[in-house]
């Protein structure tokens, strides 16, 4: 059994939302549009077998929001730009396709864990009437699956660098803060590159 460690950055990129709701009186509209931020993933793992590997991650990530809403029944609107940022603890199972012996070790991953959710409030672009604004912070913890893909390229006997791309599946509290609510779940994709280290 081989020990690893390793920690790696990149780009991380949060799903957009919509919600609406019509009548015959009014016509509501929402959404969230999110911005790229920077990711962090660090690990540590065991290699169980030439092809198996169980791995433990702390994951972060922080991304700017727009966040918009309009009703035409209450003749409001508003435009918020907000912060967000993402915490998860993950345990996930690695599925190598090639020995450990090879130099260039594609992988596929899972996991569950749990992620926490926080979002901050930044600057009132527009309003208009009295809008149902969304609480200046507010947060959540929520349990959390993830998927990824990677590859891990030997540098050194001991060193390797390694390539993932993963997404996270989660209850989207940015959502259900929206008015009217989205209905789509939170996804995390992030871009990975860093080293990884054996022993």
């Amino acid at each position: 059994m081989t020990y690893y460690v390793g920690a790696l950055g990149g780009i991380s990129t949060l799903s957009g939302d919509a919600g609406s709701h019509l009548s015959q009186q009014a016509a509501d509209s929402s959404s969230y549009k999110p911005d790229n931020g920077a990711a962090l993933n660090v690990f540590a793992g065991m290699h169980l077998h030439n092809w198996f590997s169980l791995q433990g991650n702390y994951i972060r990530s922080q991304n700017d929001l727009l966040l918009t809403s309009v009703s035409s029944g209450s003749n409001t609107f508003y435009a918020q730009t907000r912060t967000s940022s993402t915490q998860a603890a993950v345990l996930d199972f690695l599925l190598y396709f090639r020995s450990r012996r090879s130099r260039i070790r594609p992988y596929l991953g899972t996991g569950g864990g749990v992620l926490w959710l926080r979002s901050r409030a930044k600057r009132l672009v527009a309003s208009g009437g009295v809008p149902d604004l969304p609480p200046s912070t507010f947060s959540s913890n929520r349990p959390v699956f993830r998927s990824h893909v990677g590859i891990d390229l030997r540098l050194t006997r001991k060193l390797d660098f390694r390539y993932s791309f993963s997404e996270m599946i989660a209850t989207n509290t940015i959502s259900r803060e929206l008015s009217p609510p989205g209905p789509s779940r939170l996804k995390v994709f992030q871009n990975l590159f860093g080293l990884v280290l054996r022993f």
